[in-house]
Order: structure tokens, then sequence, then C-alpha cells
């Protein structure tokens, strides 16, 4: 049975406490309004990019400039700068306010042209990796991969969406650093980030970790058996497998999407 769409609703709730913010107040004084922290943009540019990612932050939420300052307790500038990056990212979008000079800030929806584009140049790296890793993989690197496999096991079992999304990501990071090349994916991440909002929100709305998991399976086979070809051909059906999962989306939350070609940023219709 569909979800509704009002079940996916742009949340309102407020985020949980970071780490950051829960690491930079003692202990005992994490309730302490006053305690007076200030981060820096990078801090704020990447709890927010994780929030909007990990679909805490819903597309079309509005997004508070003067709070995050406040929540921060960052000067302006600072707040604007982390904006501007992800608004570089199509992970925020600016709409003019009719009565303000400031412009109102929402959680982008995902670009629909952006995704292929995005999807093929992960491909091309992570193949690339597990090529190496089929050559060069050692025994430990392989049984470190089988245990990464048996806790994404572990997160199904027990229903675990955010824990299953940190255990892929450790997963395939991990195969970077078996193919010798740990720099592939910090440059697969600067690409995958509206990729992972669609396999989130896949997780969320259909479920479906097993197959994910029996895809991993197949690629640690393939490096284990030192056979590079099949370790690629593997890799490249595990992300293929998220553009039919882009389809189905599109038809059941249509309201997370938008081309940009058709897109008004100006029309209040378009930011239901």
């Amino acid at each position: 049975m569909k979800p509704t769409p009002s079940r996916h609703a742009a949340s309102t709730e407020p985020v949980a406490k970071t780490a950051a913010e829960t690491a930079a107040c003692p202990a005992g004084r994490e309730a302490d309004a006053s305690w007076p922290w200030h981060a820096d943009s990078q801090t704020i540019y990447r709890d927010l990019r994780n929030a909007i990612v990990s679909l805490h932050r819903r597309p079309g939420e509005t997004i508070g400039e003067r709070s995050l300052g406040e929540t921060y307790g960052a000067s302006r500038p600072k707040v604007r700068q982390a904006i501007d990056r992800l608004a570089d990212e199509q992970l925020v979008e600016r709409h003019p306010h009719p009565q303000r000079h400031e412009a109102r800030l929402r959680v982008a929806r995902i670009p629909l042209r952006a995704l292929p584009e995005a999807g093929e140049m992960r491909k091309a790296l992570e193949t690339r990796v597990v090529r190496y890793a089929a050559r060069r993989a050692t025994p430990d690197h392989i049984a470190r991969l089988r245990a990464s496999i048996e806790r994404q096991r572990a997160c199904e079992t027990a229903g675990d969406i955010e824990g299953f999304h940190a255990a892929d990501e450790a997963f395939h990071a991990l195969l970077s650093e078996a193919a010798g090349y740990p720099g592939f994916w910090t440059a697969v991440g600067r690409v995958k980030a509206q990729i992972d909002r669609c396999r989130r929100l896949g997780l969320l709305v259909f479920g479906g970790m097993g197959p994910a998991i029996a895809e991993h399976e197949a690629i640690v086979a393939a490096i284990a058996a030192r056979e590079p070809d099949s370790a690629a051909a593997r890799m490249a059906i595990h992300l293929d497998g998220v553009t039919g999962t882009i389809t189905k989306l599109r038809d059941v939350v249509p309201c997370y999407f938008y081309e940009p070609d058709i897109y008004e940023p100006d029309d209040p219709q378009s930011l239901r």
C-alpha cells in the first residue's frame, strides 16, 4: 500500500542536537542555552548538509537563517557562507521574499536532471575502485568487508535504517581502502548527495535493505576471487539499481522532485 503524501510532508519538528553541538558543551551543560558555543561556517555546512542528505530536513522545509545563527552562536556572514555552499550543491534554494530584503531559504527538492550525471560519475569511480580492490585487497580487508556485511544484516533484522546507511557508507569507504586509494571515496562523496537523498527516501518508503546486502556480498565474492571484471560488473549492477527506485519514488512522492527547466521558484504553488 502506497504511503500518503502527508506522511512525507516537510517536517516541522526541530532536528535533534548534533554530535558537534553535544561535543561542544561540557558535560552537564547540554541544556544550558547560555553556553557560549560559537561554530564556524564549516560546522554549520557539515551539520546542515548531513541533515538534508539524511532527510532529517525534508525537501521544501523552511530554513531560518537567523535561527541557525542563534543555534550555532554564529554571525550572519558565517551562516551565509554555509548556505552558499549548500546552494551551490543544489541542496538549498533561495526564494525572494516580497516584503523583506533577505530571501526565504528552503531545503531544495531533488533535481531530476542532476541524477543521471551524478550516478554515472559515481559508477565510473567505484567500478574502478573494485577493480583495484580485486588486485590488492588483503585477507584482512576481505574479513573486514564481510564483517561490514554482517553489520548491515543486523541492521536489516532490527529495521534500523540509520544504522544500515552508516554501515553501507563504511562498506564503500573500506572498498576504497582495500583498493589502495582511500581518496576515491572522498571524491565519490562530493557527487553523490542527491543520489543519497533518493536512496534514503527509497528505504523509508519501500524498505528493501536485503537486495543491497546481497549485491554487496556478490561484490566481495568477486574481490576475494581476484576477478576485477566481475567485481566491476557487480558494482555497476548495484549502483544502477537506484534508477528504478527513483522512477517509483516520483510516482509516490512527486512533491520531493522537480525538473529544473519547468520549476518556478517564485511560484508559491511550487513550494508545496
